[in-house]
């Protein structure tokens, strides 16, 4: 009995040891279940929505543009697209899941190797559940096709983006540019998380880039609940984008069209500009190409076409393409002659045809080989005398000369709003000394003086300059937007204005006058290099300068026969240049105009600016506001602003 009571009393311990652990386990699960489920709930319940609920950017509507009279440039078109999603907390799962999903989406809609490519490397670069867009503007066949296979394609989901529209390529490309899809260069120049929504585009050349912040908008979010494998189940909740401002350009697009028109089949560019507000009102370059073309993917075979055009469609020319000025440089040579009192407005210099330098070398008169004889500033002016401004410019030094051709706009960009534009080249003592070592020379002064050697500027500088001597010597800045407004503001066109909006660059009124009368005696006089391009329209004469730029060194035999620039291959050929204003009585409106181996200012440019200034006063685009069109210039879609009117040329 003893023994069965010792084993009894072993067990009964043995139990309630057994017992209490177990007793004492889950009193532990309970207190965990407790601390789990009632003092952090909170924090897992997150943690269960995160998992349940995705939320993801919206990209917003990107601003309209639209020209001074209220046409629509650029717009947005709704288009369906498709985009893939990953969870890139395992992120060699998450590639590898992507990579199957991407190759059974390839049997409904061909995927090609760099299109598989791009969406892998943007899935890695981007965090974690942000879409890629693997493919825009669906048919309804496609959509359908996706839907229908959608079990087999976890985080596939179709979305209703946006494409940018654009009217009359031919006519606004180079100014309004175009967008295109964010590039690692541009995720390394900027941190704003809008730059990896997907399909988002920015600016990449023209408006579209100078005002990309403003025309971008704000982005929105919507929250989705989603399986266990990434299908969108329902949506929870949206919050709309703020769309981007919409923007009212300067540019009159009956004008550009026009110019447009007869600059056609040449390798050229013209600037128009209002002399009072700086307005660009036609800013031209032709060849163009189609923006739209960039703006859904440029293929390869586009773009070394594009490349090896010759007459460079998609150079800027009229602010990205830079020219020696020529003749119509010759203005800024006087001015710097007269402010210096090295040359009176009545002193006479000799030209007997040539002059010579120091060494032998010979400069010559290119307009008059025999000599014009003596001339004061007006009549060389109007008579484009080489030998004059040699002698000038040698007197004014080349400081001076750069310190005038810096107030007329030379040396540095305008800042119009174009990015891609160039600030030329305005040589200066230092500038050569830093390029070549040498010092400045005699030789160099001469040639800067009619604007060769290494003087480079742009056709928008010299119409730049030319508005800053026609107004009276105002600091007009020019300008490309007008105005701008929020997506569902009124655009308001700009205002009549009568006075320069600059302040004055200080020159002495008797010499811009008599630099505006050598101009007008250009056009308007018998012995001027321009009278048979003067307009007989009373009150709509025009003054201006003719300039021809050298491509090629002229040789002492190819002088001495006079030979043609016609015997020369097209790209040996001189350029041809003029610079106008008009009304010469009451300046509003300056033109520069560049013809690329145009041979001759007088016989090609002159012409060209002559029917552009007349047409431009006919139509008036500074002073007739009621051109201005009441349509809604708010929405941010195709649908919701005014069809284009006009046709391209």
């Amino acid at each position: 009995m003893r023994r069965d009571a010792d084993r009894y009393t072993l067990f009964t311990r043995r139990a309630l040891l057994l017992g209490g652990l177990k007793m004492g386990l889950l009193g532990m699960l309970g207190a965990r279940l407790y601390w789990l489920q009632t003092v952090e709930s909170d924090k897992y319940k997150v943690l269960a929505d995160d998992n349940r609920i995705n939320t993801r950017p919206l990209t917003p509507s990107r601003g309209l543009i639209f020209e001074r009279t209220g046409e629509p440039l650029a717009a947005n078109r709704n288009n369906f697209r498709v985009l893939i999603t990953a969870d890139k907390g395992r992120v060699s799962e998450a590639m590898k899941q992507a990579e199957t999903v991407l190759e059974r989406l390839d049997r409904v809609i061909a995927i090609s190797d760099g299109e598989r490519q791009r969406i892998i490397e943007q899935m890695r670069r981007n965090r974690s559940f942000v879409p890629v867009t693997v493919r825009e503007n669906l048919t309804w066949e496609q959509v359908a096709q996706i839907e229908f296979n959608a079990p087999d394609l976890p985080g596939v989901s179709i979305d209703l983006g946006q494409t940018r529209d654009y009217f009359f390529p031919e006519l606004m490309s180079h100014i309004v540019g175009y967008v295109g899809r964010v590039s690692p260069d541009d995720l390394r120049d900027s941190d704003d998380p809008v730059l990896q929504l997907p399909g988002m585009r920015i600016g990449k050349k023209g408006v579209e880039k100078g005002a990309d912040e403003a025309l971008r908008g704000k982005p929105g979010g919507i929250q989705v609940e989603v399986n266990a494998v990434g299908r969108v189940v329902r949506e929870l909740d949206r919050v709309e984008g703020e769309s981007g401002a919409n923007l009212l350009l300067t540019i009159d697009l009956e004008l550009q069209q026009y110019v447009t028109e007869r600059l056609k089949d040449q390798s050229a560019s013209a600037v128009v500009m209002d002399v009072i507000t700086g307005d660009i009102l036609a800013m031209v370059s032709v060849p163009s190409f189609d923006n739209n073309t960039f703006a859904r993917g440029v293929t390869q075979t586009e773009w070394q076409e594009l490349l090896n055009d010759p007459k460079k469609p998609l150079l800027n020319k009229a602010a990205q393409g830079v020219y020696p000025p020529g003749s119509t440089y010759k203005m800024v040579t006087a001015l710097a002659a007269l402010d210096s009192k090295t040359v009176s407005l009545w002193d006479r210099i000799p030209c007997a045809g040539s002059i010579e330098m120091p060494g032998g070398v010979k400069k010559y008169c290119w307009i008059h080989p025999a000599g014009h004889g003596w001339l004061n500033v007006v009549e060389a002016l109007q008579q484009s005398c080489d030998c004059y401004f040699y002698e000038a410019a040698k007197r004014a030094g080349v400081d001076r000369i750069a310190e005038v051709a810096a107030k007329l706009g030379f040396g540095k960009p305008t800042g119009v709003g174009l990015p891609e534009e160039s600030g030329g080249l305005q040589p200066t003592r230092a500038w050569k000394q830093d390029r070549e070592s040498k010092p400045w020379g005699v030789g160099d002064t001469y040639n800067l003086g009619i604007g060769q050697g290494d003087m480079l500027s742009t056709p928008l500088q010299l119409a730049v300059m030319t508005a800053r001597i026609a107004n009276g010597g105002f600091d007009v800045q020019p300008r490309l937007v007008a105005a701008s407004a929020g997506a569902r503001d009124a655009l308001q066109p700009p205002a009549v204005q009568n006075k320069p909006s600059g302040a004055s660059l200080r020159f002495n009124p008797q010499h811009l006058k008599a630099v505006q009368t050598g101009m007008d005696m250009v056009v308007n006089s018998q012995s001027g290099t321009a009278f048979a391009s003067r307009i007989s329209e009373k009150g709509m004469a025009m003054a201006g300068k003719t300039g021809t730029a050298q491509v090629k060194r002229i040789t002492e035999s190819e002088r001495a026969r006079r030979m043609s620039q016609a015997e020369l291959p097209w790209h040996l050929r001189h350029h041809a240049l003029f610079c106008g204003y008009a009304p010469v009585d009451n300046p509003r409106y300056a033109c520069a105009v560049v013809v690329e181996h145009g041979m001759g200012g007088s016989t090609t440019a002159a012409p060209i600016t002559r029917d552009i200034l007349l047409q431009t006063q006919k139509i008036d685009p500074s002073r007739r506001p009621e051109r201005f069109k009441s349509a809604a210039l708010a929405g941010g879609t195709v649908a919701e602003v005014p069809p284009p009117k006009r046709s391209e040329p």
